[in-house]
Protein backbone atom coordinates (compact mmCIF):
# COMPACT_ATOMS: atom_id res chain seq x y z
CA UNK A 1 0.00 0.00 0.00
CA UNK A 2 1.27 3.34 -1.01
CA UNK A 3 1.42 6.07 1.47
CA UNK A 4 1.59 8.85 -1.12
CA UNK A 5 -1.41 11.77 0.13
CA UNK A 6 -2.43 9.78 2.89
CA UNK A 7 -3.70 12.33 5.82
CA UNK A 8 -1.21 11.95 8.86
CA UNK A 9 -3.33 10.21 11.80
CA UNK A 10 -4.10 12.40 15.09
CA UNK A 11 -1.22 12.10 17.66
CA UNK A 12 -0.17 14.06 21.09
CA UNK A 13 3.37 12.83 22.03
CA UNK A 14 6.38 14.21 24.76
CA UNK A 15 8.99 15.98 22.80
CA UNK A 16 12.51 16.75 23.92
CA UNK A 17 13.06 20.41 22.44
CA UNK A 18 15.16 22.95 23.28
CA UNK A 19 16.41 21.44 27.00
CA UNK A 20 12.54 21.25 27.70
CA UNK A 21 9.26 19.05 27.49
CA UNK A 22 6.97 19.77 25.40
CA UNK A 23 3.85 18.21 23.86
CA UNK A 24 3.77 18.25 20.51
CA UNK A 25 0.12 17.19 17.89
CA UNK A 26 -0.86 17.20 14.92
CA UNK A 27 -2.35 20.60 14.64
CA UNK A 28 1.78 21.84 15.44
CA UNK A 29 2.60 19.97 12.25
CA UNK A 30 -0.04 21.33 10.23
CA UNK A 31 0.56 24.46 7.85
CA UNK A 32 4.49 24.00 6.88
CA UNK A 33 6.37 21.40 5.39
CA UNK A 34 7.46 18.70 7.84
CA UNK A 35 9.80 15.62 7.82
CA UNK A 36 9.39 13.14 10.35
CA UNK A 37 12.40 11.11 10.72
CA UNK A 38 12.41 7.59 12.63
CA UNK A 39 15.19 6.01 13.95
CA UNK A 40 15.76 3.09 15.61
CA UNK A 41 16.77 3.83 19.47
CA UNK A 42 18.51 6.35 21.26
CA UNK A 43 21.74 5.83 22.54
CA UNK A 44 22.59 4.04 19.55
CA UNK A 45 25.70 3.95 16.51
CA UNK A 46 24.15 5.11 13.47
CA UNK A 47 21.27 6.69 14.65
CA UNK A 48 23.76 9.87 16.37
CA UNK A 49 25.03 10.10 12.95
CA UNK A 50 21.70 10.39 11.24
CA UNK A 51 20.56 12.81 13.59
CA UNK A 52 23.98 14.86 13.92
CA UNK A 53 23.61 15.62 10.09
CA UNK A 54 19.97 16.76 10.17
CA UNK A 55 21.23 19.34 12.94
CA UNK A 56 23.71 20.56 10.95
CA UNK A 57 20.99 21.63 8.13
CA UNK A 58 18.28 22.17 10.82
CA UNK A 59 18.78 25.78 9.60
CA UNK A 60 18.66 25.47 5.98
CA UNK A 61 15.45 23.36 6.09
CA UNK A 62 13.41 26.10 8.46
CA UNK A 63 14.57 28.42 6.17
CA UNK A 64 12.43 27.10 3.77
CA UNK A 65 9.51 26.59 6.28
CA UNK A 66 10.23 22.61 7.07
CA UNK A 67 10.15 21.33 10.41
CA UNK A 68 12.29 18.32 11.99
CA UNK A 69 10.62 15.76 14.07
CA UNK A 70 12.90 12.69 14.68
CA UNK A 71 10.77 10.12 16.44
CA UNK A 72 12.07 6.65 18.30
CA UNK A 73 10.16 4.31 20.62
CA UNK A 74 11.94 5.85 23.56
CA UNK A 75 10.79 8.28 25.90
CA UNK A 76 11.08 12.03 26.23
CA UNK A 77 12.95 11.00 29.64
CA UNK A 78 15.76 9.13 27.40
CA UNK A 79 16.16 11.97 24.91
CA UNK A 80 17.16 14.59 28.05
CA UNK A 81 19.26 11.87 28.87
CA UNK A 82 21.17 11.02 25.60
CA UNK A 83 21.28 14.89 24.98
CA UNK A 84 22.93 15.41 28.37
CA UNK A 85 25.29 12.62 27.61
CA UNK A 86 26.34 13.05 24.10
CA UNK A 87 27.91 15.97 22.77
CA UNK A 88 26.87 15.21 19.21
CA UNK A 89 22.94 15.28 20.59
CA UNK A 90 23.56 18.31 22.29
CA UNK A 91 23.61 19.84 18.63
CA UNK A 92 20.00 19.47 17.56
CA UNK A 93 17.17 22.00 18.06
CA UNK A 94 14.63 20.27 16.43
CA UNK A 95 12.04 18.06 18.41
CA UNK A 96 12.57 15.03 19.37
CA UNK A 97 9.54 13.29 19.65
CA UNK A 98 8.90 10.46 22.54
CA UNK A 99 7.16 7.54 20.56
CA UNK A 100 6.98 4.24 23.47
CA UNK A 101 4.11 3.26 22.81
CA UNK A 102 4.74 2.88 19.08
CA UNK A 103 1.79 4.69 17.99
CA UNK A 104 3.53 6.65 15.34
CA UNK A 105 5.94 4.12 14.52
CA UNK A 106 2.46 1.55 13.68
CA UNK A 107 0.70 4.84 11.88
CA UNK A 108 3.41 5.24 9.67
CA UNK A 109 4.20 1.25 9.66
CA UNK A 110 7.64 1.33 10.87
CA UNK A 111 7.21 -0.20 13.52
CA UNK A 112 9.55 -3.31 14.25
CA UNK A 113 7.01 -5.50 16.72
CA UNK A 114 9.26 -7.95 17.75
CA UNK A 115 11.96 -5.46 18.61
CA UNK A 116 10.45 -3.06 20.25
CA UNK A 117 11.63 -0.36 17.78
CA UNK A 118 11.21 2.06 14.63
CA UNK A 119 12.69 1.49 11.04
CA UNK A 120 15.08 3.97 9.59
CA UNK A 121 11.61 5.87 7.89
CA UNK A 122 12.00 9.25 6.25
CA UNK A 123 8.71 11.05 5.68
CA UNK A 124 7.58 14.35 4.12
CA UNK A 125 4.68 15.39 4.82
CA UNK A 126 2.75 18.52 3.17
CA UNK A 127 1.22 21.62 4.89
CA UNK A 128 -2.15 19.88 4.60
CA UNK A 129 -0.79 16.89 6.68
CA UNK A 130 -0.52 14.70 3.75
CA UNK A 131 2.77 12.66 3.49
CA UNK A 132 3.96 13.34 -0.18
CA UNK A 133 7.09 11.25 0.32
CA UNK A 134 8.70 8.48 1.96
CA UNK A 135 11.51 6.04 2.22
CA UNK A 136 12.27 3.41 4.55
CA UNK A 137 15.06 1.58 4.73
CA UNK A 138 17.65 -1.20 6.33
CA UNK A 139 18.31 -0.28 10.19
CA UNK A 140 22.49 -0.56 9.97
CA UNK A 141 22.48 2.05 6.20
CA UNK A 142 22.21 5.78 7.71
CA UNK A 143 20.23 8.43 5.57
CA UNK A 144 21.58 11.60 3.66
CA UNK A 145 19.88 14.93 5.25
CA UNK A 146 21.73 16.58 1.92
CA UNK A 147 18.93 14.46 -0.35
CA UNK A 148 16.15 14.54 2.20
CA UNK A 149 16.47 18.54 2.08
CA UNK A 150 16.47 18.33 -1.90
CA UNK A 151 13.47 16.37 -2.37
CA UNK A 152 11.71 18.79 -0.03
CA UNK A 153 12.89 21.59 -2.33
CA UNK A 154 11.63 19.45 -5.12
CA UNK A 155 8.46 18.70 -3.81
CA UNK A 156 7.82 22.60 -2.68
CA UNK A 157 8.38 23.59 -6.02
CA UNK A 158 5.84 21.69 -7.60
CA UNK A 159 3.30 22.21 -5.22
CA UNK A 160 3.84 25.79 -6.43
CA UNK A 161 4.28 25.00 -10.05
CA UNK A 162 1.60 22.04 -10.40
CA UNK A 163 2.35 21.58 -14.53
CA UNK A 164 5.82 21.82 -14.05
CA UNK A 165 8.00 18.13 -12.70
CA UNK A 166 11.37 17.93 -11.56
CA UNK A 167 14.16 15.44 -12.76
CA UNK A 168 16.64 13.51 -11.39
CA UNK A 169 18.83 15.67 -8.88
CA UNK A 170 16.98 18.83 -9.27
CA UNK A 171 18.22 21.69 -7.67
CA UNK A 172 16.56 24.79 -7.03
CA UNK A 173 17.45 27.04 -10.34
CA UNK A 174 17.79 24.10 -12.41
CA UNK A 175 15.66 23.03 -15.51
CA UNK A 176 12.24 21.56 -15.17
CA UNK A 177 10.23 19.76 -17.05
CA UNK A 178 6.90 20.83 -18.62
CA UNK A 179 4.81 17.47 -19.49
CA UNK A 180 3.46 16.78 -22.46
CA UNK A 181 3.09 14.44 -25.88
CA UNK A 182 6.77 16.30 -26.82
CA UNK A 183 8.84 14.66 -24.25
CA UNK A 184 7.45 11.24 -24.53
CA UNK A 185 10.25 8.69 -25.51
CA UNK A 186 12.41 11.41 -26.06
CA UNK A 187 14.50 12.15 -22.81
Amino acid sequence: MSFINKEIEDFAVQAFVKNEFKQIKKEDVLGKWAVFFFYPADFTFVCPTELEDLASKYEEFKEIDCEIYSISCDTHFVHKAWHDASETIRKINYPMLADPTGKLARDFEVMIENEGIAERGSFIINPEGKIVAYEVIAGNVGRNADELFRRVQALQFVAKNGDLVCPAKWKPGAKTLKPGLELVGIL
